[in-house]
């Protein structure tokens, strides 16, 4: 399962930087929006960092915990990106919310099988 993790992981690497890619391309000549699209494309790669540190990391709760709720979020940008755009079909908001959708729910499994502290 942690070969999974991790291919969802970077597929969402690849995702990030596809968007800062398409970012630049789109916005390159206003900058203001051009800021505005690289910090998704910022967000996407913390979301990734956090899920592949995590998949080495099995006994860490509070990663884990993290990972799950910013996966979350990510599922909540890529859906409202679909709702803004008028179709939740369109394949980037389909590939992103997939993707954080996996790694939720593989996040909440690293935190249901960690160990709890002993207090």
């Amino acid at each position: 399962m942690v070969i999974v993790d991790r291919i969802f992981g970077w597929l969402l690497v690849v995702g990030g930087l596809l968007h800062a890619g398409g970012s630049w391309r789109s916005f390159h000549n206003d900058p203001s929006q051009l800021l505005w699209a690289l910090s998704g494309s910022l967000a996407a790669l913390l979301v990734a960092a956090l899920n592949l540190l995590r998949t080495g990391r099995p006994a860490d709760r509070p990663l884990a915990l993290v990972s799950f709720f910013a996966s979350l979020a990510w599922l909540a940008v890529a859906v409202g990106f679909g709702v803004l755009i008028g179709n939740l079909a369109d394949p980037r908001a389909v590939i992103h919310a997939l993707n954080a959708a996996v790694l939720a729910g593989l996040s909440l499994r690293t935190l249901m099988r960690a160990p709890r502290a002993a207090r």
